[in-house]
């Protein structure tokens, strides 16, 4: 099972926006400095966002992407699927088959893991991450960084620390 750059990349940037939007809209320029994502891969991102009716667009000088709605009524199982990812344990991809025209033995495990998982995801916010110690902390060196400020060391932390606190749906 693997969530590919495409799934991360598109949770990454939206909670970036939802966490640099509260002010106005927000460059893909901008997010892509933060994320060290490629512009270009961004745009296609925020095309089957804007799609999914999860970012909406702001023209002209200043303009850029804002949510849709708010963080809290959009969960990363959304986010995930709005880019055509699945989160998949099976290794024919949900469709069957997988030992010789039939189900695996396992098939119905890894099936019933993969709707855990996204079950799992549905009762995550992008509010719910935003209110997270160590999102904001990271959040904090990452707009630091883009600016080149000097208070970086300041902001330097481990970020492999023991979370304070579990995401629960």
């Amino acid at each position: 099972m693997r969530l590919t750059t495409k799934g991360r990349y598109a949770v990454s940037s939206m909670l970036d926006l939802a966490i640099n939007g509260e002010s106005g809209p927000v460059s893909l320029a901008a997010i892509s400095k933060r994320q060290e994502i490629s512009l270009s891969y961004l745009e296609q991102l925020f095309s089957k966002l804007r799609r999914a009716d999860l970012v909406s667009s702001v023209r002209g000088p200043g303009g850029g992407y804002r949510l849709s709605r708010e963080g809290a009524d959009i969960h990363v199982a959304s986010v995930i699927d709005a880019v055509n990812e699945s989160i998949d344990a099976t290794q024919c991809g949900g469709k069957g088959g997988c030992q010789n025209g039939h189900n695996c033995l396992t098939h119905y495990l890894w099936c019933d893991l993969s709707d855990q998982i996204h079950d799992f995801l549905s009762g995550i916010s992008l509010a719910d991450l935003i209110r997270e110690r160590e999102v904001q902390k990271v959040a904090q060196r990452q707009n630091q960084m883009a600016s080149g400020s000097d208070e970086i060391e300041a902001l330097r932390f481990d970020d492999n620390d023991t979370r304070s606190s579990r995401l629960q749906p």
